[in-house]
């Protein structure tokens, strides 16, 4: 009986998205062998469905994915609108989504840059090249992800442009140096603000993020009525992840190290005060620096892990607080960083550093956090192979499939969809495979899968011919089209 009820659920799940997404009549009462039948399968009496012959695909070729959830995104160039509200290269930006568009790809991911639009003056808002870029992403009928990007561009693996934060910003922290992270050696990171000191014309951090979410969220109501904006990702630290600021590349630091604990001196001395013990409040001084490896440093305690942890949880609390208010009845996201470097350490360094306490208890409180608001979550790294890292460099102890794993089962447990991108550029077919290995892992007793991925990034070296043969590939299994020769 249960097995019954949960393959008509299943059946009714992949109807329900063949008559959104799909050119099909189907009668209200469809059954699942007619639709395959009628689009040329085999129906076995056992319910096993295949291809026939005329289609010449091999049946072992076959990797299914239910389209009501699954569709594939591209990510823009970070500097696609600049500080001027212009569309950089428009024409060939629409030459490339075209392309796109007909090889498959449903949707485009694209950063607003708070340092753009709110660059002058607070509560003064530029979008017009934002309004300009979607109308273009309309009129080619893509769907659109936002994201809400609250930190600046510059420094750090990817970024090939330079986006500070918003210059009224800048001039408050040269007198306001409170409102940086700090290391060990006091330089201040002007990546992302510290969300709770009020120095922002009167305003936190926080607020001055719930301001231009609001008018985001009104200036583009349209889009949002018509379902053009399908999702947005709500920045929360370094690089728009959920993290500190710990392994910054213009402070040094270069794969593997382990990052540093970024300093709030004053907030740990009261959380310190009120366990009764000043002496924990003190910041890691035997922690290694940037580029130390884990057996060059020193252990350090529970309390300041938990609370160095338990600070960047409620910073995320309080934000996704505010979004789901400016975004009411909108699908919200977070991006979570894949920190695979020395996961195969007892320390797990490189996370700690990063305001993950693994060995404590994982990603759960992420999660947690995560499913009280009704946030998606965004993982990275989902196109490496522990292997292949191993290789380039066996020093790292590195373990993205581990990891991976990790935090996909966490989120899945938990109940909250899950997308995901890849960590570096990708344009090989092993990496794309990968890809759909953690998309729809095929043991997975409960079929659980991802709800989307978003390619990263579109460039120029995407369309050379055979990177985007293996992309164009890759989309196509991605919508669950068979393709031969899948393992060569």
């Amino acid at each position: 009986k249960l097995r019954e009820r949960r393959w008509r659920a299943i059946t009714g799940r992949i109807l329900a998205g063949l008559r959104r997404h799909g050119n099909y009549s189907l009668r209200v009462r469809a059954d699942i062998n007619e639709v395959a039948r009628d689009a040329g399968w085999v129906v076995l009496p056992d319910g096993t469905a295949f291809p026939s012959s005329s289609h010449s695909q091999n049946p072992s070729c076959i990797w299914e994915f239910v389209l009501e959830f699954w569709w594939p995104s591209m990510g823009t160039d970070l500097g696609v609108v600049n500080v001027s509200g212009e569309v950089a290269d428009a024409d060939e930006l629409v030459g490339q989504l075209r392309v796109l568009k007909a090889a498959g790809v449903d949707g485009v991911m694209v950063d607003c840059w708070w340092g753009n639009v709110e660059a002058q003056r607070p509560q003064e808002y530029n979008w017009t090249g934002y309004k300009r870029l979607f109308q273009m992403i309309r009129e080619l009928k893509l769907k659109l992800q936002v994201v809400m990007s609250f930190h600046e561009c510059g420094g750090n693996v990817g970024d090939d442009v330079s986006i500070p934060l918003p210059e009224w910003v800048i001039e408050i922290g040269r007198s306001n140096l409170d409102i940086y992270f700090t290391d060990r050696e006091g330089r201040r990171n002007t990546e992302c603000l510290i969300d709770k000191e009020r120095v922002l014309q009167g305003r936190t951090a926080v607020e001055v993020y719930f301001d231009f979410m609001r008018s985001f969220r009104v200036a583009f109501d349209e889009y949002f009525e018509d379902g053009i904006i399908s999702e947005i990702e709500v920045g929360l630290g370094a690089c728009g992840e959920l993290r500190y600021p710990s392994y910054a590349a213009n402070h040094g630091w270069k794969y593997p190290g382990i990052g540093e604990f970024q300093v709030l001196t004053k907030k740990s001395e009261k959380a310190a005060e009120a366990r009764g013990h000043t002496i924990w409040a003190r910041s890691p001084d035997n922690a290694g620096h940037y580029n130390s490896e884990p057996n060059n440093t020193g252990y350090y305690g529970r309390f300041f892990l938990n609370w160095y942890s338990q600070v960047l949880l409620d910073h995320a609390d309080r934000v996704l607080m505010l979004a789901r208010l400016a975004f009411e009845g909108s699908a919200i996201a977070v991006k979570v960083s894949g920190i695979h470097w020395w996961y195969k350490t007892a320390s797990h360094a490189a996370e700690l550093t990063a305001g993950f306490y693994n060995p404590c208890n994982g990603y759960a409180p992420i999660v947690t956090v995560l499913k009280k608001h009704g946030a998606a979550l965004n993982f990275t790294c989902v196109e490496l192979r522990t292997m292949a890292r191993h290789e380039v460099f066996p020093e790292a102890l590195a373990d993205p499939e581990g990891l991976v794993w990790q935090v996909l089962n966490a989120a899945w447990d938990a109940g909250i969809p899950v997308a995901s991108e890849n960590a570096l550029p990708c344009y090989d077919r092993d990496g794309f495979n990968k890809t759909l290995e953690n998309a729809k892992p095929r043991n997975d007793p409960d079929g659980r899968h991802l709800f989307g991925f978003t390619y990263l990034r579109l460039c120029s070296v995407l369309f050379e011919k055979p990177n985007f043969m293996e992309f164009e590939r890759f989309v196509k299994r991605m919508h669950g089209e068979a393709v031969l020769d899948l393992q060569a």
